[in-house]
């Protein structure tokens, strides 16, 4: 019974090793950087997904010092992780730099669904990433 047992592990393994797969590796230096036209101080990569793609996605994002993006929304929570600099944001209809949180490096923030938020690279250059699940879209004021 051992043995057969033995066997049906070696099997199993063997299995799974055949099945798995190399990491799927993402240069952001490789991606299509895009800026928005009203937005000159913010680059940005899809670097998995889309905006019009059913399912999970990544945006990479660069916001020059000083950069804003004015109050906007997005149809979908979004999860933004701080990669470089400290990103200020705050939550409502205008931009009141005394309601803005810093979040540095490392940190987390989410944007829930249909929120209207801000942010601003007020103390230099920041990068992160926003995750979440498509499709998404960003709503900003005409």
């Amino acid at each position: 019974m051992q043995a057969a047992h033995a066997l049906m592990l070696a099997a199993l393994c063997a299995g799974l090793a055949h099945a798995q797969q190399t990491p799927r590796l993402i240069d952001p230096a490789q991606a299509a950087w895009f800026s928005p036209p009203p937005l000159p101080a913010l680059k940005a990569a899809w670097l998995a997904g889309s905006e019009a793609g059913a399912g999970p996605y990544l945006l990479r994002v660069r916001l020059a010092a000083g950069g804003r993006i004015p109050p906007h929304t997005h149809p979908d929570s979004r999860y933004t992780t701080v990669l470089s600099g400290t990103l200020y944001v705050g939550f409502g209809d205008a931009m009141d730099e005394a309601q803005a949180v810093a979040v540095p490096a490392g940190t987390v923030y989410e944007a829930p669904a249909g929120v209207r938020h801000w942010v601003w690279a007020k103390d230099g250059d920041v990068e992160y990433q926003e995750s979440g699940v498509g499709p998404t879209a960003t709503h900003l004021p005409h």
